[in-house]
C-alpha cells in the first residue's frame, strides 16, 4: 500500500504519514515501490497503527483492495479474476467450490471449468473475458476468498465489485475518461424509446466504465465495445452483474475493427475520445458510413456521431457527448450542414461547465435520429443549461438541468416545435442555420432571458437585501476588549490562550472526542444522478451527503451516495458534531445543526464528535479556526495544504468557561452566514439590474 492508502486507512494526511515516517523508527520499512513513492506491507502497516492507537480494526473491503492493488499480476488483472467469481457467485452461486478446506493450489483448479461455465452463459463464446487457468488463478485464491466474503457482508455481488472498480478509477483518475452518472442518465433518458413498455438495445461503441450502458432502464440487449482490452474485460463483467440484459461485449477500435457492422439498434449512447487526429482518417476514407460527408482529420467526433447513425434503425434515437467546438469549428461545417438538412441532427444540449471531464469545459449533447421514410423535420432544439445548473459554487443542480433539457425535449419530439424559453431553450429553423458557418452552439442563437423576471422582482430581491443588512448589523458582534497575552509557564497553544493547550490527538486518545474520516464512496451532485426521475439511482433511499464544497460555503448537504455504495459504511453526522475540511480553503469548522444531521460525511472532511460532557461543540469549533492553529496543523509539501486534523489545539478549560466562548463563536458563525446571504443576494440584485439595462426591460 502507498503512503497515501495509508493516509486513508488511518484517517490522516498525507503529511502525517511522511512525518511518522521521520519521527518514528518502527514504522515499517517500504517493501516495494520506488524511492519517491514507496510501497508498505498491509499488514506491517496495520500492526504498527494499532500499537500506536492510531487504528481500531482494518474494514474488511479495505483488506480486499490491497489485495486487489498489490497483486502480482496488477489490479487490471485482479479486477477480472474477483469479476469472474463475483458473476459465479451471483448467477450460480451453488457452483462456488467449498474450499476452506483445501490448499490455495487445488481450489484454483476447481475453478475454471465452472467459470468458464458462468462466462459462458453470460457473456458468451466471443467475449473479452478469456476464462483464467488455474496457473494464472493461484495468485488470486485469497482475494478471490476475500471478495466473496465481501459480497456476503455488503449485500451482493454487483456491490462488491461496484466498490473494488470504484476505488480502481480513484486510483488513477487521469488514465480513465469517466461519465459521470449525472449526465450519464440525462442521455439514457434522451434516448429511451417514447412508447413505454419497450425494451430497447443498445449500443455503446466506446464504452469504456460501462457508465452509459449501466444508466439504462430494463433493455432487452446491451452492445458494447472499447478499445482498451482490459477495459474491455471489466466493463463486461461490471455490466453483467448489473443487469440480467442480453450482452455483447467485444474489445477493439469500433472505427477500424466495428465489432457489431450489421447492428440496428434502437439507440446508441456515446462519450467518444475527444480531439483524436489518429482515428483512421487515411484509411477509411472510403468506407459507407460517412453517409453525411467524409469527416476531417480534426473532426473525428464527427466520425464517431456518423457511426452512432450507422448502427441505428431507421428512427433509432443517439445521444453522444460531444466538445462545444464540434458545434462551430468550420472545418466541420459541411458535415453539419447535411445532418441538418437531412434531419438527422434533432437537437444540441450546451451542459454547464464541470459537467463532465474535461471540467472545465461547457460539454454539449447532441441528439440524433436515424432518417426514415417521414420528411426530415425543418426545426433544431437548442437548449442551454448552463444557467439553470448551478446551486451554488461550484455544484451543479442536476434535477434541474435534467428537468430543463426534458422539458424542452418530449415536446420537440412528439411535435417537432418546442416553446421558445428565453435564455433556455428554443427551436429554430434549420434554413436559419444553413449559412457559411453552420454554427450550432446554443448560445448564439437563444434570445437572453429576461432580467430576472423584470422590475417587480428586482423590487423584492432589493428589499430582502436590505432586510438582510438591517439583520446582518444586529448580528454584527462587538469586537470585545483586546489584551495581550500575558507570559506563563504553560505550553504555547497557538491560539492566544493562556490555559495550557491539547491535540485533538491527545483528546481522541483521551475518550474526550471521536474522529472520523469521510467515505470514499461518496461524491457531490455534480457527479451524480438524482433519482427516480431517470431511474438512475433513488436518493430518497440513500442520505444525502454534507460534501466539502457544502462545508466551505455554508450550503446544506448537496451530494448523494453513489449507487453500488453499500459497502462503504457511511458516517452519520449527529447534532453537535463538527466538520474540518482536510485540504485547506481557509480556517474553517462547521457545526453540524438539525438541519444537517442525518447526512452522511462526504471525502476529504473529518468528523469530531465530541463528548458532551467534557466538550462543547461550538467551543471546540470556535477554536479550530484559528488562523495560527491552523498554519501549525497545515502541510505545505505539496500544492494542495492539508491539515493535520490530530494537530490542532484548543486551551484545557472547564466546560462552563467553555461554553461562555462558544456562545461567542455561536453569534459569529450566524453574523458570518447572514454576511453569505447578503453576498449571494447582493450578487443577484446587480446582475438583474446589468441584465435589465443591457436588455431594455428597464429604463436608465
Amino acid at each position: 500500500m502507498t503512503a497515501a492508502e495509508i493516509a486513508r486507512l488511518a484517517g490522516v494526511g498525507r503529511a502525517a504519514v511522511s512525518n511518522w515516517r521521520r519521527r518514528h523508527p518502527g514504522f515499517p520499512k517500504p517493501v516495494g515501490g520506488t524511492e519517491t513513492s514507496p510501497s508498505f506491507a498491509l499488514s506491517d502497516v496495520e500492526d504498527w497503527l494499532r500499537a500506536q492507537g492510531k487504528l481500531a480494526e482494518v474494514p474488511l473491503r479495505e483488506r480486499v483492495w490491497q489485495q486487489v492493488a498489490g497483486h502480482p499480476g496488477g489490479a487490471a488483472t485482479a479486477l477480472v479474476h474477483t469479476g469472474c467469481a463475483l458473476l459465479l457467485v451471483h448467477e450460480r452461486p451453488a457452483l462456488w467450490p467449498a474450499g476452506d478446506h483445501v490448499s490455495d493450489d487445488h481450489f484454483a483448479a476447481l475453478l475454471p471449468p465452472v467459470l468458464d461455465r458462468a462466462l459462458t452463459t453470460r457473456l458468451g463464446s466471443r467475449r473479452p473475458v478469456a476464462t483464467p487457468t488455474a496457473e494464472a488463478l493461484a495468485p488470486s485464491v485469497p482475494l478471490l476468498r476475500a471478495a466473496v466474503e465481501l459480497a456476503a457482508d455488503t449485500g451482493g455481488a454487483p456491490a462488491a465489485y461496484e466498490f473494488l472498480i470504484g476505488r480502481h478509477l480513484d486510483s488513477a483518475p487521469r488514465q480513465f475518461t469517466l461519465t459521470p452518472p449525472g449526465p450519464a442518465a440525462l442521455m439514457a433518458a434522451l434516448a429511451a424509446p417514447p412508447g413505454r413498455g419497450e425494451r430497447p438495445t443498445v449500443l455503446d461503441p466506446a464504452c469504456g466504465t460501462g457508465a452509459l450502458l449501466r444508466a439504462v432502464e430494463a433493455p432487452a440487449a446491451l452492445y458494447a465495445q472499447e478499445a482498451d482490452p482490459d477495459l474491455a474485460a471489466l466493463s463486461a463483467l461490471r455490466l453483467a452483474l448489473h443487469t440480467g440484459a442480453e450482452l455483447h461485449t467485444r474489445a477493439g477500435d469500433a472505427l477500424r475493427a466495428d465489432a457489431h457492422p450489421h447492428l440496428a439498434a434502437d439507440a446508441v449512447l456515446c462519450h467518444p475520445p475527444f480531439n483524436e487526429r489518429n482515428w483512421g482518417h487515411e484509411e477509411l476514407a472510403y468506407d459507407p458510413r460517412w453517409e453525411y460527408g467524409f469527416p476531417a482529420r480534426t473532426e473525428s467526433e464527427l466520425a464517431w456521431v456518423q457511426h452512432a447513425l450507422a448502427r441505428l434503425r431507421p428512427g433509432g434515437t443517439a445521444v453522444l457527448l460531444m466538445p462545444p467546438a464540434a458545434a462551430s469549428r468550420r472545418s466541420g461545417r459541411r458535415v453539419r450542414a447535411e445532418l441538418l438538412r437531412r434531419g438527422a441532427l434533432r437537437a444540441v444540449v450546451a451542459l454547464p461547465a464541470g459537467a463532465a471531464p474535461p471540467y472545465g469545459i461547457p460539454l454539449h449533447l447532441w441528439v440524433l435520429r436515424r432518417p426514415g421514410a417521414a420528411s426530415p423535420s425543418p426545426e433544431l432544439l437548442l437548449v442551454d443549461t448552463s444557467t439553470c445548473g448551478a446551486a451554488g459554487r461550484d455544484r451543479l443542480d442536476w434535477q434541474a438541468v435534467h428537468a430543463a433539457v426534458l422539458d424542452a425535449w418530449k415536446p420537440f419530439d412528439r411535435h417537432g416545435t418546442a416553446p421558445q424559453r428565453p435564455g433556455t431553450s428554443r427551436s429554430v429553423p434549420v434554413i436559419d442555420l444553413l449559412d457559411d458557418d453552420v454554427d450550432l452552439a446554443p448560445a448564439r442563437h437563444l434570445p437572453p432571458p429576461a432580467a430576472s423576471g423584470g422590475a417587480a422582482e428586482l423590487a423584492t430581491v432589493a428589499d430582502r437585501l436590505a432586510a438582510q443588512l438591517r439583520r446582518t448589523a444586529e448580528l454584527a458582534p462587538p469586537p470585545g476588549r483586546i489584551t495581550a497575552p500575558e507570559p506563563a509557564p504553560a505550553p504555547a497553544t497557538g491560539t492566544g490562550a493562556r490555559a495550557p493547550g491539547v491535540t485533538v490527538g491527545e483528546l481522541a486518545r483521551s475518550g474526550a472526542l471521536r474522529l472520523h474520516a469521510g467515505g470514499t464512496g461518496t461524491t457531490p451532485a455534480s457527479g451524480t444522478g438524482f433519482g427516480s426521475r431517470t431511474g438512475a439511482g433513488t436518493p430518497a433511499a440513500r442520505p444525502r451527503v454534507l460534501t466539502e464544497q457544502d462545508v466551505l460555503t455554508g450550503q446544506e448537504p448537496s451530494g448523494t451516495l453513489p449507487e453500488g455504495a453499500g459497502g462503504e459504511d457511511p458516517v452519520l453526522l449527529r447534532t453537535g458534531d463538527v466538520v474540518v475540511p482536510v485540504l485547506g480553503g481557509g480556517p474553517v469548522a462547521r457545526v453540524v445543526d438539525d438541519s444537517t444531521a442525518g447526512a452522511a460525511l462526504g471525502r476529504n472532511l473529518h468528523l469530531l464528535r465530541p463528548d458532551p460532557a467534557a466538550l462543547d461543540p461550538w467551543f471546540l469549533a470556535g477554536f479550530l479556526r484559528g488562523t495560527a492553529n491552523q498554519r501549525q496543523a497545515s502541510s505545505y509539501a505539496s500544492t494542495a495544504t492539508r491539515v493535520d486534523v490530530r494537530r490542532l489545539q484548543l486551551p484545557r478549560l472547564p466546560l462552563a468557561e467553555q461554553r461562555r466562548y462558544g456562545e461567542r463563536f455561536r453569534a459569529l458563525a450566524d453574523f458570518e452566514q447572514a454576511l453569505r446571504q447578503v453576498g449571494r443576494l447582493g450578487e443577484r440584485l446587480v446582475r438583474g439590474m446589468y441584465d435589465g439595462l443591457t436588455d431594455g426591460t428597464l429604463e436608465a
